[in-house]
């Protein structure tokens, strides 16, 4: 997203808790270590932004985390927790601080990461799903409220998306279920009309274009990116 929105001409702010990613973020692209969970950190990122930027025009509020996987019988809370915390109340807070600066300018677009486990549930993975509902809800509450500021927001849901953090879900799962991650992997693909994972760069693409004067009319929308996803459990 980053890189697709750099491209676009935008000047770039991400923030990340793993400071080896800050650390090589290309050129032009600002960064801070920052956990999206921690309202006092994120407040002191929106001001730095204010300061220097004087404004925001869009917010992509993708911060996320796996979260557990077990059997709702062998749910441990404090993991329940932390994996709402970063998912769902990461999204609140950026939102929350994202909407000052955007109500004064009169314009911005919010742009919210949930995912196909936002649309339906997805065994195993209870806490990560029920912050990606949360997330579509907080996503349409948003909308409304800041739709008469000249705001509009709205949420892609990816759905298996290529790259380290599915190659952990899948080791994670497959163990969970006793299965081979290779067999895990292909029933995701199988279980999509096109027979393949997402590639990082269309979730970038559909985040380009809500942010896009094209999508001046799009908004409250929870917006698939998966292939078509049919079937939820490889």
């Amino acid at each position: 997203m980053a890189q697709a929105f750099a491209a676009e001409g935008y000047g770039v702010w991400v923030t990340d808790v793993d400071r080896s990613q800050i650390a090589a973020l290309p050129e032009g692209i600002r960064g801070d270590v920052v956990d999206a969970s921690d309202e006092a950190a994120m407040a002191g990122l929106f001001d730095r932004i204010a300061a220097e930027w004087g404004g925001l025009d869009v917010l992509c509020a993708n911060a996320g985390i796996k979260g557990p996987t077990s059997a709702i019988e062998d749910m441990d809370l404090g993991a329940w927790h932390q994996c709402l915390a970063v998912n769902l109340d990461g999204a609140m807070i950026a939102a929350k601080y994202g909407a000052r600066l955007m109500k004064p300018a009169g314009e911005g677009v919010m742009i919210f990461t949930s995912s196909t486990s936002g649309l339906y549930g997805t065994p195993f993975r209870a806490p990560y799903v029920a912050a990606k509902w949360g997330v579509i809800g907080l996503m349409k509450t948003v909308a409304m409220e800041l739709g008469p500021f000249g705001i509009r927001a709205n949420a892609i849901c990816p759905g298996s998306v290529n790259g380290p953090r599915i190659d952990r879900v899948i080791e994670a799962e497959a163990e969970a279920k006793g299965m081979t991650p290779e067999a895990v992997r292909q029933g995701y693909a199988s279980g999509t009309a096109l027979k393949r994972l997402s590639d990082p760069e269309d979730v970038a693409a559909m985040a380009v274009f809500l942010a896009s004067p094209a999508a001046r009319m799009v908004s409250g929308q929870a917006l698939a990116v998966d292939g078509m996803t049919y079937n939820v459990d490889p």
